[in-house]
């Protein structure tokens, strides 16, 4: 691990092209076979060394066409506009796995099975997730277009809730399930269409997720 400690706290989108549940939350290979997602994060408090990242917003595009873990993956980061020079550095050490215990989080963990990085996109990133609700809005001009919202009883049309909890994660701790809609444009075009949406709350270090 690198000298430079860091924490986040805050909320998340993930979208993905799995079916509700995602099987890669079971250790089970994706629905379709590959993974094509796109993930969100606000960050109400955070701090990388002595670089405040309070406010800030990060995103990324990702593509692998197998199982994540079977690498080949390819990745767009996604960094907030407003963010200063020390502070774009900072997120995208944090965003590349870097200043982390191996396998202490899932940015690390995702860094080391990608076989393209495309250069980082400093935009506009507008977006509003709230967890609990599971409903979530993202937007990046020219970039991404998603959103989030509950599954529904195919019966009765009410909201169902469910929720997948990790103990041992480099994620989260728990998340609420959900599903979504999605397209993206540039080098990793992808249109993702009633699948697999997860929401959570975030806490993690370069150590791993706080539990």
């Amino acid at each position: 691990m690198a000298d430079t400690e860091w924490e986040i706290k805050g909320r998340e989108f993930i979208h993905c092209n799995c079916a509700y549940g995602c099987p890669c939350q079971f250790n089970a290979r994706p629905t379709h076979g590959n993974c094509e997602a796109v993930g969100f994060v606000e960050i109400d408090e955070g701090h990388h060394g002595e670089t405040n990242l309070d406010g800030m917003r990060i995103g990324i595009i990702v593509r692998w066409p197998g199982a994540i873990h079977e690498g080949g993956g390819e990745a767009i980061p996604i960094v907030d506009e407003r963010a200063t020079e020390p502070q774009r550095e900072a997120l995208l050490r944090i965003m590349s796995g870097l200043d982390t215990e191996p396998g202490a989080t899932f940015f690390q963990v995702f860094s080391t099975t990608f076989e393209k990085v495309h250069d980082p996109v400093f935009s506009e990133i507008d977006f509003t997730v709230d967890p609990g609700a599971r409903t979530a809005r993202v937007n990046v001009p020219g970039w991404v277009e998603a959103r989030g919202e509950p599954i529904r009883n195919p019966v009765t049309g009410e909201e169902h809730r469910a929720r997948i909890n990790l103990p041992h994660g480099f994620e989260y701790d728990v998340c609420e399930a959900g599903r979504g809609w999605g397209s993206t444009k540039g080098p990793v075009a992808l249109t993702l269409e009633d699948s697999h949406a997860h929401f959570a709350k975030l806490h993690m270090t370069g150590s791993g997720v706080v539990h």
